[in-house]
C-alpha cells in the first residue's frame, strides 16, 4: 500500500504545481553567500553572479543587475561587464524582517535572460499587515447556512471514453450559492466495492477543462478534480479561451467594492459544496485532504479553515495573501490588486477592508488542523514576505519545506515530501 500511495500522491500532487522551468543554453546564476539564503538582521548579503553557455563561464559579457526589496522598485541598478566571468556584489542589508533580492540579465541576440536569489532576513518574524475583521467568523459561518439551505441538486454525467476497467469517470456538478448557480468537476471512483479516502484538488489560476486523474483513482483513492467557474470543464479548449479574454478576464479582481459579491465568495462556498459531494459518496470513508497550489493553495487552506470535515491541507505558495501589503510599504500578495494604489483614496481603504475577509492570511489565523506548506524565496507572483505572512499566523500542526531558489514551481522531491506528510496523516487517522 504504501509504495502504490506514495506514487499516487507524488503524482497528484504535481498537478497543483507551476512546472519547473526547461533550462536554457544561457544560464544566469545569482547565488547568496549563505548556505540557507537566511541572515541576521545588519548583516550584508553578498550575491555572485555567473553567466554560463553550455556550462562554460562567459568573459566578457554585459549585464545588468539590480537590487530591491521583495517585489519593490529597485533601490539601486547597475551596467558591468564580467570580465572573468562573475561578479560578487555586497547588497547591503536589512534592518527588519523581510527580503533582499538581487536580479541579473544579460541579453543574447533579441533574448534577455534573467537570473535572480533572494535573501531573507528573519523571515520568521514577519507580521501579517492583514487585520482581522472583528466578524471575520460570523461572517463565513452565515455564508455557509446560507449556501446549506442552498439544494446541492448533484448531478452526474458519465464520461465513458475516459472511463477504464478500474474507475468510472463523471463530469460532476453540483449548485451552489445560490439557485441555478452551479461548480463543476471531474470525478473518478475506483470500481470496487471498499470505502476510499478522497483528495480534493483546487485550481490555480486561470479558466481551463480538466481531464480527471485516472490513473491515480485506479490506486484507491476518489479524486474530485474543480473547476471554479460555474461552467462544464469538458467543453473544447477554444470556448475557455474566449472565457478567459473575454468575460472572465482578469476575474480575481472582480467587485472588491462589495463584501457579499466579491466573485471570490462563491469560489468559497463552492469548495464546501463539492466536500458536501464528497461526504454524500457511500464509498467514501470520511478520510479527505485538500490540496492545491498558488490560487489552488489559497483555497485549500480556506476549505480545511471552514470546514471540520477536511483532515489537512497541502498548500503551494498561497495566494491572496496579505494583499494590503502594498499600502504600508512592503509586498502584496497576488493578484498584487494595491501595487502602486493611493492609500489615501477613500475607495482603495473600503476595498483593503473587504479584501481581508478572503485574504489567505485570516484563514490560517482559524485553521485548526494540520497543514504541509511550501514555497520559494524568488517567487514573484507569490512573494515570501506574503507566504511567511501567512505561515506565521498558522497555530495548529504545521510542516514547513522552505525551496528559496525556487520561483512560481516546486521541485518533484518537495512532491514527494508532501506525500510522505499526507501518508503519514492518514495513517494516524486509522489508528
Amino acid at each position: 500500500m504504501r509504495k502504490s500511495s506514495l506514487l499516487f500522491f507524488f503524482v497528484c500532487i504535481s498537478w497543483v504545481c507551476v512546472a519547473q522551468p526547461m533550462r536554457q543554453m544561457i544560464q544566469v546564476s545569482v547565488v547568496p553567500d549563505s548556505e540557507t539564503w537566511l541572515y541576521p538582521l545588519g548583516k550584508d548579503a553578498c550575491f555572485t553572479i555567473t553567466v554560463t553557455k553550455d556550462g562554460i563561464l562567459q568573459k566578457g559579457v554585459e549585464i545588468r543587475y539590480e537590487l530591491s526589496w521583495d517585489m519593490m522598485e529597485p533601490f539601486k541598478e547597475e551596467t558591468t561587464v564580467l570580465k572573468n566571468g562573475k561578479i560578487t556584489v555586497n547588497a547591503g542589508s536589512l534592518r527588519t524582517p523581510g527580503f533582499l533580492r538581487c536580479r541579473a540579465f544579460v541579453k543574447v541576440g533579441e533574448k534577455i535572460y534573467e537570473g535572480r536569489a533572494t535573501a531573507g532576513y528573519e523571515p520568521q518574524s514577519l507580521k501579517p499587515t492583514t487585520k482581522m475583521p472583528a466578524d471575520f467568523r460570523d461572517f463565513w459561518e452565515k455564508a455557509k447556512r446560507e449556501n446549506a439551505d442552498v439544494p446541492m441538486d448533484a448531478r452526474l454525467r458519465l464520461l465513458p471514453e475516459r472511463c477504464t476497467s478500474k474507475v468510472d469517470v463523471y463530469e460532476l456538478s453540483v449548485q451552489n450559492f445560490q439557485y441555478g448557480s452551479r461548480m463543476f468537476g471531474i470525478l473518478c471512483i475506483p470500481k470496487g466495492d471498499k470505502k476510499y479516502p478522497a483528495l480534493l484538488r483546487v485550481p490555480g489560476a486561470g479558466v481551463r477543462p480538466y481531464e480527471g486523474h485516472i490513473a491515480e483513482a485506479e490506486r484507491g483513492y476518489i479524486t474530485l478534480d474543480m473547476g471554479i467557474h460555474g461552467v462544464p470543464v469538458t467543453m473544447p479548449a477554444s470556448v475557455y479561451q474566449d472565457l478567459r479574454y473575454g468575460p472572465l478576464d482578469n476575474y480575481w479582481n472582480f467587485n472588491w467594492d462589495n463584501l457579499e459579491t466579491v466573485y471570490y465568495k462563491r469560489v468559497y462556498m463552492g469548495c464546501l459544496r463539492m466536500v458536501d459531494y464528497i461526504c454524500s459518496m457511500s464509498k467514501f470513508n470520511g478520510d479527505l485532504i485538500v490540496y492545491g497550489g498558488s490560487q489552488g493553495g489559497l483555497l485549500s487552506l480556506v476549505t480545511a479553515a471552514l470546514d471540520d470535515r477536511v483532515m489537512g491541507c497541502v498548500v503551494f505558495y498561497p495566494a491572496l495573501a496579505d494583499v494590503n501589503g502594498y499600502l504600508h510599504g512592503r509586498a502584496g500578495g497576488w493578484p498584487h490588486y494595491f501595487k502602486e494604489k493611493d492609500y489615501a483614496d477613500v475607495t482603495i481603504r473600503k476595498k483593503e477592508e473587504v479584501i481581508a475577509y478572503y485574504d489567505a492570511v485570516n484563514f490560517a489565523r482559524i485553521l485548526d488542523k494540520p497543514i504541509f506548506i511550501s514555497f520559494g524565496y524568488n517567487d514573484m507572483v507569490c512573494p515570501p514576505t506574503t507566504s511567511y505572512a501567512v505561515y506565521n499566523s498558522i497555530l495548529s500542526p504545521k510542516t514547513f519545506i522552505p525551496a528559496p531558489e525556487t520561483e512560481h514551481y516546486n521541485y518533484p522531491e518537495l512532491w514527494r515530501e508532501a506525500w510522505v506528510w499526507g501518508e503519514k496523516l492518514l495513517m494516524e487517522n486509522k489508528k
